[in-house]
């Protein structure tokens, strides 16, 4: 196969000419990256952050998340978000920050393809369940940040993992949690799959009739805007204007109060309360059989082709890949056998 070319041959010089003029001087500059877990060959027609990129929408697990829930569990409607609606909305939302900001956008857009790969199924509650086991039978816990770096670095592709950028797997690591990302690009996705989950979470809130527009409390929605766009796009300009000032990625005192405060409406009202509470209660009951299930029935587990590893690290790997409809699934031929039984 051909690898070389006059295009080929000259695009890293010339990508590095053009984001030395258009980049800001606080980007991660493509040429600059850290490198590989495992160095490699550099591509001649793409940036190591596009590789990442490229190599994340290609994995099994990304392709799982249109499968794995949100806030609802395995709704029957079309239109609720799930992981990755989640996913590439929060990947739109960051490019247009980083592009505003002239940050690296393939090293933005990598970080939010990646970020969520680790989510178990069933959402926080699934999260909320498998750390619960873990932490009883093991004395471990669970986070499905830290299980998103061990996707891309150790499951995906039998094993071998897929090799990313010292950047990017820093961004998907440090997504959530105390611990600052390095990049600017990291910090982005950070605060932005804040922003876009908690707007798309009340959209569908809305939709399900859990909650009623009457309900939104009144003076966030009057300071950020009556509708999930006006809000995105409120919080957007403030973000953009506000990081530009400050030289790092930062939100105005009364913007960052606003959100916290449909956040905080958000856990109140919506997460694990009225018919989401029995949808979480049935979620971290299937979660926590199946983790029990497999560490006493390991075998159950089927053709194990991932990397050796202890029972705890097996089981947990197992159960967090699953999507929501696999896991029910797989708790109805399990731990419900009568089930299979009726005609």
């Amino acid at each position: 196969m051909r690898t070389t070319g006059p295009v080929a041959d000259t695009f890293l010089a010339r990508l590095d000419s053009e984001e030395a003029s258009r980049l800001s001087p606080l980007a991660v500059r493509s040429s600059q990256t850290r490198g590989r877990l495992v160095p490699e060959a550099p591509c001649g027609l793409r940036s190591p952050f596009q590789r990442d990129r490229d190599r994340i929408a290609h994995c099994k697990a990304f392709r799982r998340l249109k499968h794995k829930t949100q806030v609802f569990v395995a709704p029957e409607g079309d239109h609720y978000r799930t992981r990755l609606t989640h996913t590439l909305e929060a990947v739109g939302i960051s490019r247009t920050v980083a592009r505003a900001l002239r940050l690296n956008e393939d090293l933005t857009e990598a970080i939010g393809l990646g970020h969520d790969l680790g989510h178990p199924p069933f959402g926080h509650a699934g999260e909320t369940a498998l750390d619960g086991a873990l932490r009883e039978r093991f004395a471990r816990g669970f986070r499905h940040n830290e299980h998103s770096l061990r996707v891309v670095d150790v499951l995906e592709r039998d094993g071998r993992g897929l090799n990313l950028t010292h950047e990017v797997r820093d961004g998907i690591l440090n997504h959530t949690g105390p611990v600052t990302p390095e990049s600017l690009e990291g910090r982005i996705v950070k605060l932005v799959d804040r922003v876009a989950y908690i707007n798309h979470d009340i959209d569908d809130a809305l939709r399900a009739g859990v909650l009623d527009v009457t309900e939104l409390p009144e003076a966030p929605v009057a300071m950020l805007g009556a509708t999930g766009s006006a809000r995105i796009d409120a919080i957007v300009h403030d973000l953009v204007e506000t990081s530009d000032v400050a030289g790092d990625i930062r939100q105005s005192e009364p913007v960052a109060e606003a959100m916290l405060a449909l956040r905080t409406f958000l856990f109140e009202r919506v997460y694990g309360q009225g018919p989401l509470r029995t949808e979480a209660d049935r979620a971290g009951f299937v979660v926590r059989s199946l983790f029990a299930h497999f560490c006493e029935h390991p075998d159950d587990m089927g053709d194990d082709d991932g990397p050796p590893a202890d029972l705890a690290t097996r089981v947990t790997d197992h159960v967090a890949g699953m999507t929501d409809r696999y896991a029910l699934r797989r708790f109805e031929e399990l731990l419900m056998p009568f089930a299979q039984a009726e005609p």
